[in-house]
């Protein structure tokens, strides 16, 4: 009878090992393969979101049309990972109602500066009606006809002349791209300040209406609220569209908009343009990784009428624009000579 039992005994403490492997096989089975296969799909994900990216830029990719594609206010090219550059952000309304294909007018020019020591970006809206000179036709004229005239290089070349900064880079996007891009990310949060009715993108009059407040809105009323001016002036409008561009990166940052990716990238592959070659592009992302990322932003001041040939213009004041040229140099770690060139131009005067 002991033998029996031994034998029972040990034939139940062999089910019980029995059973303890198959509950670790299953805890194999349940846990730890399908933790590797997310491991595997967010490799794969991430393989091809960056075949997708590549694509893109390479498809969007445009030169400027100067040497080495080096602004002639620096001395030698610059390389995003080493040094503080400057970029060139070109709103424009290239829509089919419009008819301007590439001859379209700028509705925006934001400049943006980064320095990588401190990790942090400025950005300078400059309104659309300043009076500037335009090197492209050499006279003075709006700053957003530069664009009509000479594409990017001109409006490059207008701002470096208006600020006596260089423009390393560019990124135009076209009022789709801006649509499309917070559709993607299921919208942004914004306080809007007033109540308005606007029209949308096809130019239908008052589609758009906003309640003010703090609301979710969508890439339609967005676009409405950064492109509306006749509730305040060109320079709020301005100042909109900085806080806007803010709400985007910072939402845009969450880890629920990881897997929208793919989305934002379409939606910015076929409506945009830039000179940033992949490589360049993906410098910046030290930026957007940064979570503590400051953004400030700058505007300047002046005054608005109407001059001889009766359209409307802002004329900066020489002061703040003369302010803002210094620190936006000090922000891009360069020398302001201003200073030197004023006293030079002084002594050409004398003789």
């Amino acid at each position: 009878m002991s033998i029996n039992k031994q034998e029972k005994n040990e034939e139940k403490t062999e089910n019980r090992s029995k059973r303890k492997s198959s509950k670790k096989k299953i805890i194999i089975l349940y846990i730890v393969l399908p933790t590797l296969i997310l491991i595997a799909a967010a490799l794969l994900y991430g393989f091809h979101l960056y075949s997708k990216v590549e694509k893109t830029v390479e498809e969007s990719y445009e030169d400027v049309g100067r040497e080495n594609e080096t602004s002639d206010l620096r001395e030698e090219p610059v390389d995003p990972m080493e040094d503080n550059v400057s970029m060139l952000i070109i709103g424009v309304d290239d829509s089919e109602n419009r008819g301007y294909e590439e001859q379209s007018r700028s509705d925006t020019l934001i400049v943006a500066t980064f320095n990588k020591q401190q990790k942090d970006i400025k950005l300078l809206s400059i309104p659309r009606d300043s009076y500037v000179f335009v090197p492209e036709v050499g006279y003075n004229t709006k700053i957003n006809h530069a664009h009509f005239y000479g594409g990017p290089k001109a409006a490059i070349e207008t701002v470096e002349e208006f600020l006596n900064i260089p423009i390393d880079y560019f990124v135009r996007l076209n009022f789709e791209a801006f649509i499309e891009v917070i559709d993607s990310i299921g919208g942004i949060h914004y306080n809007v300040p007033f109540e308005i009715h606007e029209m949308d993108s096809n130019d239908k009059k008052d589609t758009i209406h906003l309640l003010p407040g703090y609301q979710k809105i969508n890439g339609e009323e967005a676009l409405a609220l950064a492109r509306t001016r006749k509730y305040d002036s060109d320079i709020e409008r301005g100042k909109r569209q900085q806080e806007i561009i803010k709400t985007v990166l910072k939402e845009s940052a969450s880890t629920s908009t990881v897997f929208k990716l793919g989305d934002i990238i379409e939606a910015v592959g076929d409506n945009m343009t830039t000179n940033l070659a992949f490589d360049e592009m993906k410098t910046f992302s030290t930026y957007g990784l940064n979570t503590n990322l400051s953004i400030s932003t700058i505007n300047l001041e002046g005054n608005g009428g109407f001059m001889e040939d009766g359209l409307w213009y802002f004329v900066a004041d020489e002061q703040d624009r003369h302010d803002i040229e210094v620190e936006l140099k000090d922000h891009l770690g360069l020398k302001d000579n201003s200073k030197i060139e004023d006293d030079i131009r002084q002594i050409q005067k004398l003789y």
